[in-house]
């Protein structure tokens, strides 16, 4: 559905987010609608863009309400856009927000729309919390009664085990297990050690530390609910500190993972402003960078591959269709929900075996250079709310390239249901 034949490249005017918070902590009574809105709002500031029509705004969450059926829309009916400007809800699990991103950017590289906002956001603090389908059930009957007797009946039913709420699960109902559950199995698998682990983790703290201290986040990341920064960044862990956690999800002697080489369960929404080139100049607002490539895959999590390998082959997959080696890249943003699914991806290129077999490749795509990897800190350190995630590293990706004035920038994020999200940025003066 091209508009004229021709694709449009698709600019990156930058982002904004609001600091992540471990859950239960600066956001407990926040929503994701209060969330999301202060940060479209704020991005909205940034970039001068009260009573604008933007052509979309799609943005999703993970843990969402029944509530918040149209949430984009109400956000953006909050945010300072004009209320012309449409909003979508989307969700592809962790990869919602970086999904939303290359959506948007479809949309402008097709010509249907000049401009608009990609974001997500997530809060574990006000999840949903439902009472069994048992219950449920004696509601609709009674509801559907057509008498007094027959709307009086099901509550005869009614038991104590009634009351017993449900909260929101973390197993993948194909295989049972969570997603750290998965990951020991993964970790096992590609031989990652608890050490690896650890030093992983260390090095996204301190990163995420200097990135603060020098100020990088300053223009990324805007103040809510009287919260300035990223909670869960530790300063002063080291790896004493880190080896000294017990493993959290397989306490039977050979577990690895811990609360610290795994991301906290977090709060928080990030935001991002797409455009054409010509739209972008029309507004006089600069462009940090471009969104060029961007790839989803899956992979057989239940049978056969591990359930957060799925960008392994997407990389591959988008490194094909750029003509690129997994080494041209400048920058690496590489979501770490747990340290040892980050360092299980990086064995899966390095092994031949694997490339050849799984990735259809001739030869392994190799190691990265490590010292380019999450060098404003990982999720690791600055936490991980699911949907928010995406928006988050392609905002601080484009950052980076336009800070460096040239060079290319590989984004990656895995996601439940054995998914994972790519995309490759182009800095805008390279």
């Amino acid at each position: 559905m091209l508009h004229d034949g021709r694709s449009r490249r698709v600019a990156i005017v930058g982002g904004v987010r609001i600091p992540f918070c471990r859950s239960h902590t600066g956001y407990a009574r926040e929503t994701n609608q209060s969330m999301m809105t202060a940060t479209l709002t704020a991005l909205v500031d940034k970039y001068d863009l009260r009573r604008q029509t933007l052509g979309d705004v799609a943005l999703g969450a993970v843990l969402k309400h029944s509530r918040d059926w149209n949430l984009a829309r109400e956000c953006v009916i909050g945010s300072g856009l004009s209320l012309r400007t449409p909003g979508m809800d989307l969700q592809r699990a962790c990869g919602t927000s970086i999904e939303a991103c290359i959506l948007i950017g479809n949309k402008i590289a097709l010509g249907q729309i000049d401009s608009g906002i990609a974001g997500g956001t997530d809060t574990v603090s006000d999840a949903p919390i439902v009472y069994p389908d048992d219950y449920r059930a004696i509601l609709l009957e009674s509801f559907r009664g057509r008498s007094f007797g027959a709307r009086l009946k099901p509550w005869l039913r009614l038991r104590p085990r009634h009351f017993k709420p449900q909260l929101p699960g973390v197993t993948e109902p194909r295989t049972g297990l969570s997603m750290g559950e998965s990951t020991e199995l993964t970790a096992k698998e590609f031989g990652i050690d608890r050490e690896a682990q650890d030093i992983l983790a260390l090095d996204s703290h301190l990163h995420a530390t200097a990135a603060w201290k020098d100020g990088f986040f300053d223009d990324l990341v805007v103040p809510h609910a009287d919260v300035e920064r990223d909670n869960n960044v530790r300063p002063n862990t080291s790896l004493e500190k880190l080896a000294g956690l017990p493993p959290v999800f397989d306490r039977s002697g050979s577990g690895t993972l811990t609360a610290g080489n795994s991301t906290p369960l977090t709060d928080g929404a990030a935001s991002v402003l797409l455009a054409s080139e010509d739209w972008a100049r029309a507004m006089n607002l600069p462009v940090q960078a471009y969104l060029s490539f961007g790839k989803v895959a899956a992979v057989d999590f239940i049978d056969t591959d591990g359930l957060l390998m799925a960008p392994a082959y997407a990389v591959s997959e988008m490194l094909t269709d750029a003509g690129l080696g997994l080494q041209d890249f400048d920058f690496y943003e590489i979501h770490e929900a747990f340290a040892a699914q980050t360092l299980a991806t990086f064995a899966a290129w390095e092994s031949e075996k694997f490339c050849r077999e799984k990735l259809g490749r001739n030869e392994a795509l190799g190691a990265i250079d490590r010292s380019r990897l999450n060098v404003r800190g990982g999720s690791l350190a600055i936490g991980h709310p699911f949907a928010a995630t995406g928006a988050r590293v392609i905002a601080t990706m484009a950052k980076l390239l336009e800070e460096k004035g040239s060079g290319r920038g590989l984004v990656s994020v895995c996601t439940a249901g054995g998914m994972g999200v790519t995309a490759i940025l182009e800095a805008a003066n390279g």
